[in-house]
């Protein structure tokens, strides 16, 4: 298939659509079984002719063990056709390589040319980008392919300094930022610090990486008001992994990300594996489809999030998957609660007095894990009783919290080890 071919299936009839990702779908696990060594053993008993989006739960799943397990096997073409290499830690820390040809770029440029153009950027707009497209990192250099081919200009900045930003806003007067939301807040604090109001900057739209921006329905999460506020612009959150070379992405009706219908099958499943309806949450797993290198079937994101039944107001008809719950492995349980970091995030923006967080979770026992909230407070009055009363109101649990310097915790938040904030570790010896 051309890139692009389907350009407009997401306006398409459902029943259409289908018919288009039958097809696709053949074609993939057909060139899977025949080019990637990993597929030609675990398919080798699959008549593709007989898979449909329908019968997919009858393929096998894939998850990172395998990637970390037999990497190499997953290339379906010679080296000599591989063009860029993404480096990724897996679940234990092995780091694992997905490789891209050149049709694999092409098809990442057009995805995100149509996320972009969904929440409502064009060829006019100028796209200021903060996220690194070093370091092996294939986000910052799938927006990049994307404003390109949306023909829009890219001013790739990457990790700079608050001032060498504020610099480039005032210099070039970017209509729109790419990067992680409590960066692009404190780049707004540090703008009204140096009197310019990010207000009153051109910038009127705010493309949001690493962090959601909404809860389980769908409201603004308080770093996404923030950011609509201090910058007077509208913000669209999107999720993806270099996997899978997808992006769900917001619209501008700003009600969940997209998928890019004919670039992915995407299911939620239980822990068992069973499919789950519209508005139950469960582990995301994605079929990417047209991908040469690194082809993957039903691959387990071990992200938690749902899709969203109800047909969105910009016209589409493509699925649309939530804001990102929380990780599978990530899940703790708490005198019985079962409770995601992202839960306590939202908990502890609500609470003003705070300036900056992060979490540990350890093994109490087999039953219960003991979470410790490390938090800066804004006014020194602010006790860790009147956190943990806070917490216990909102979440239902009773976390440990502990007080400490701005600067120690933002020494942990903000590592140059890691390209997003660090403010979840887990040092449990055992998994739910």
């Amino acid at each position: 298939m051309k890139i692009g071919s389907y350009r407009d299936i997401e306006f398409c009839p459902p029943e259409e659509a289908h018919k288009v990702q039958d097809q696709l779908l053949r074609e993939h696990v057909t060139y899977c079984a025949l080019h990637s060594p990993f597929y030609r053993d675990v398919l080798n008993d699959v008549v593709a002719d007989d898979i449909s989006v329908e019968t997919i739960g009858s393929l096998p799943f894939t998850d990172k063990a395998d990637l970390e397990a037999r990497n190499d096997d997953f290339l379906a073409v010679p080296s000599s056709r591989i063009v860029d290499i993404v480096q990724s830690s897996g679940t234990t820390g092995k780091p694992t390589r997905v490789m891209y040809t050149e049709s694999d770029l092409e098809r990442l440029a057009y995805n995100e040319e149509q996320s972009f153009a969904a929440c409502g950027l064009s060829a006019d707009d100028t796209a200021l980008l903060t996220c690194t497209i070093d370091r092996c990192f294939i986000a910052g250099l799938a927006y990049f392919l994307g404003i390109r081919a949306l023909g829009a200009a890219a001013i790739r900045n990457g990790h700079g300094s608050m001032p060498s930003h504020f610099s480039v806003i005032q210099r070039m007067r970017p209509t729109a930022i790419v990067g992680v939301p409590s960066f692009l807040r404190k780049l707004g604090e540090f703008l009204r610090g140096e009197g310019v109001d990010p207000a009153e900057t051109p910038v009127k739209r705010l493309v949001c990486i690493g962090e959601p921006l909404r809860d389980r329905d769908m409201n603004l999460l308080k770093l996404g008001s923030d950011i609509e506020r201090i910058w007077g612009a509208k913000a669209f959150s999107t999720y993806a992994s270099s996997e899978t070379i997808t992006t769900f992405c917001e619209c501008t009706a700003q009600r969940g990300g997209h998928l890019h219908t004919d670039l992915a099958v995407v299911e939620i499943v239980d822990d068992k594996g069973n499919p789950l309806p519209d508005g139950d949450a469960g582990e995301v797993v994605v079929t990417p489809l047209v991908v040469e290198g690194m082809p993957l079937i039903r691959f387990k994101t071990g992200d938690v999030s749902f899709l969203l039944p109800e047909k969105c107001t910009c016209g589409r008809l493509s699925p649309r998957l939530g804001p990102i719950i929380g990780r599978k492995k990530q899940m703790m349980k708490v005198r019985g609660t079962t409770l995601y970091p992202q839960a306590m995030y939202s908990a502890l923006d609500e609470i003003a007095e705070v300036s900056e967080y992060y979490i540990i979770v350890d093994s109490e026992d087999d039953l219960s894990d003991q979470v410790t909230v490390h938090v800066a407070a804004r006014d020194a009055s602010c006790s860790e009783d009147k956190i943990t009363e806070a917490l216990q109101a909102r979440l239902r649990v009773k976390p440990h919290v502990v007080v400490e310097p701005e600067e120690t915790v933002r020494q942990y938040v903000y590592t140059p080890k890691s390209r997003k904030p660090v403010r979840f570790t887990d040092n449990r010896s055992h998994s739910w």
